[in-house]
């Protein structure tokens, strides 16, 4: 069985949109599709053509581009069924627990509520991919723009579930603030330190540092280190519980 070819499709000021094609079956899919006219470009220069639209959440720089995508395919358009009417031209509606086939290659669906409520991530794990939308980022995590501290702690809690090796498919490139951030929280994590540097390297030749694998991420990721006593003891916070801690660093963060 063959894994998902994942392209990375830059939009937008700093939006990544990711399009996954399953080869076995052709099944071709881009995920939250910010404008159309990049992703026609995308299949157009590979010969491919859309059969769906994952959709993780409802901003519109995630689903701005659904409607022209799908009159033009007519593909399928998935997303979150506590969020449908607020998803343009939703097909199929999903929820946590539920799995969604792409061709030979099936996703579990994860509620991820923070960030949005109904807020949903695709975990291919064949492929090792992990479409989490604007839940985790590298070195970072989205704004708690609908949802509380808690639901959000609660959702990334879940990807302790899954494997170092995930490829972390992000939808924004926003590594290097994080990381400026991050260092302020913990300056004396090396992996960190290391990760920084290497990021600013990147940055500099205007390499792309997504995805991440999910390892890098709880090495040095603030908002999923909420739960180490090293964190908690860098912010002056030792033995508190690590909802507090999480609420904590997001709130250092919405100032940074």
């Amino acid at each position: 069985m063959a894994k998902l070819q994942i392209h990375r499709i830059p939009a937008r000021t700093d939006n990544y949109l990711w399009l996954a094609h399953e080869p076995d079956s052709g099944a071709t899919t881009v995920v939250d599709p910010a404008d159309a006219q990049p992703v026609i470009d995308k299949l157009e220069a590979l010969g491919l053509k859309l059969t769906h639209i994952l959709n993780t959440h409802h901003h519109g720089d995630h689903t701005g581009g659904n409607l022209e995508l799908k009159e033009k395919y007519g593909c399928t358009v998935v997303g979150s069924a506590a969020d449908a009417h607020r998803i343009p031209g939703i097909d199929v509606q999903v929820a946590d627990g539920d799995t969604y086939d792409l061709g030979t290659e099936r996703a579990q669906v994860f509620d991820v509520t923070g960030h949005t409520l109904g807020h949903i991530m695709y975990w291919f794990a064949d492929s090792r991919a992990l479409f989490c939308g604007d839940t985790l980022f590298a070195m970072g995590c989205g704004r708690l723009s609908e949802g509380t501290a808690d639901q959000m702690w609660k959702a990334l809690s879940k990807f302790r579930a899954l494997p170092d090796d995930t490829q972390v498919y992000c939808a924004h490139e926003y590594t290097q603030t994080n990381a400026r951030f991050a260092l302020t929280i913990e300056p004396d994590n090396a992996a960190l330190q290391a990760r920084a540097a290497e990021v600013d390297r990147m940055r500099a030749e205007d390499i792309a540092t997504v995805p991440s694998l999910l390892g890098e991420e709880r090495a040095t990721n603030p908002f999923l280190r909420a739960g180490e006593p090293e964190l908690m003891a860098a912010i002056g916070m030792t033995g508190a519980a690590p909802v507090e801690v999480f609420a904590e660093t997001r709130r250092r963060k919405d100032k940074f």
